[in-house]
């Protein structure tokens, strides 16, 4: 959030994080093949920082593993995401972040979709088709102020 601007969303409702995932003795050996699948795709991008708020997309219940969908097999990964309220004007911006996330960390074989939940926001339309545009997104990721919020999104704070 930039100095002397308010919040859209003063109060925001916090949620509970979920627990870790309980991992295979096989998730480490290299030699088993292991499906990319929903729980692994929702831990990476549940930790992405809110833009207006020092608390996790997670926390505030923008993201939840239900609204990830991943089919390995044809290397597709859907993403819904819900803002806090209907006129947030950092969903582009949440979007963007969720997008780059899973874009420097999945192999590049995955087509990956991130569009918000239908119903929850005032421009849903709009954001979405930003979302969808491989040169939007490329365009906003050259911007260089722009591209520092997002890695600030991206950035882990201790918990």
């Amino acid at each position: 959030m930039s100095g002397g601007t308010t919040l859209e969303n003063a109060n925001p409702v916090i949620f509970q994080r979920s627990g870790e995932r309980l991992l295979a003795d096989t998730d480490a050996d290299e030699d088993v093949h292991d499906p990319i699948d929903d729980r692994e795709i929702f831990d990476l991008i549940r930790s992405i920082n809110d833009p207006e708020h020092p608390l996790s997309l997670e926390e505030l219940n923008v993201l939840e593993q239900v609204r990830v969908k991943v089919n390995d097999a044809e290397s597709s990964v859907d993403v819904q995401f819900t803002p806090t309220i209907p006129h947030c004007s950092m969903a582009t911006l949440i979007g963007l972040s969720i997008k780059v996330k899973l874009l420097r960390s999945l192999p590049e074989r995955f087509k990956i979709d991130v569009s918000i939940t239908p119903g929850t926001h005032a421009s849903e339309e709009a954001v979405n088709k930003q979302l969808a545009d491989k040169e939007r997104v490329a365009a906003a990721l050259e911007n260089s102020s722009l591209l520092e919020v997002v890695n600030q999104c991206l950035t882990n704070k201790s918990t």
